[in-house]
């Protein structure tokens, strides 16, 4: 049976719209929460695939969260041995860095709802290709990182230039958050650290806006991304057998 490995970061950002596809596929999962064992050395030998969720620190801070260079560790032990490796916003940043690319401050900070462009690269892909040439996607991050070398631009915003990329055939970093849905959401503006954020973050949309915009938007991400994260899992590969409720092991 194909093994998943995740790393979680804070209770509020989870696998949101990809964990019931996991389930449904009956793929085993086992969640490093970092926020609750700083100290896990997760192994990835028995794993297929790894994901790595997003969360409110960053790259530089691994003086402080040493966890960090962990998750660094791994993931470039998963791209040398050609596993599938999926980063979502902090984890697209975690991967770019393995590769060699900064990852700094950006210069405007993209919290809400934001277009975004497929490049002709990223309309083709084998995964992102669900998006089509244009949609409308949900953003929250202050940071962004450069193109690795030898990866390939699948994608970008009008604010920020780099929002997806592909590494080999297998590995994937996606700047902005296709697991999310409404609940999910309503979670982070009700969240007091986010909320600060977003209020002090100089971005267009305030918490009523983005609540307004999501009630029109979040479904039709979710309905995009669906087949999207579908075609990473093909990567990981497909359990012999379905089960409806899969075991998860935690850290």
């Amino acid at each position: 049976m194909p093994r998943i490995l995740v790393f979680q970061h804070v209770a509020a950002e989870p696998l949101g719209t990809l964990d019931p596809l996991i389930r449904r596929r009956g793929h085993r999962i086992r969640f490093v929460n970092f926020e609750r064992h700083p100290d896990a050395q997760p192994k990835l030998e028995r794993y297929r695939g790894l994901v790595v969720l997003g969360g409110p620190m960053n790259v530089e801070d691994q003086a402080e969260r040493p966890h960090l260079r962990t998750e660094l560790r791994v993931i470039e032990q998963a791209l040398r041995e050609n596993k599938p490796v999926l980063g979502i916003c902090l984890g697209a940043q975690l991967l770019a860095h393995v590769l060699g690319a900064p990852v700094r401050k950006h210069d405007q900070a993209e919290i809400g709802w934001y277009p975004l462009e497929l490049t002709e690269a990223g309309q083709a892909d084998r995964v992102m290709a669900p998006l089509g040439a244009s949609t409308t996607v949900f953003q929250w991050h202050t940071r962004s990182y450069a193109l690795p070398e030898g990866t390939v631009q699948l994608a970008r915003t009008s604010t920020c230039e780099q929002q997806a990329f592909r590494y080999g055939e297998t590995a994937y970093g996606v700047q902005f958050h296709p697991e999310v849905n409404q609940p999910l959401i309503e979670r982070w503006l009700r969240n007091p650290d986010y909320g600060d954020e977003l209020a002090t973050a100089g971005v267009p949309q305030d918490d009523a806006s983005i609540r307004a915009l999501s009630a029109s938007l979040a479904l039709p991400m979710q309905r995009q991304a669906e087949p999207m994260f579908e075609n990473f899992l093909d990567l990981i590969g497909r359990p012999q057998r379905r089960i409806v409720m899969p075991s998860r092991e935690w850290v």
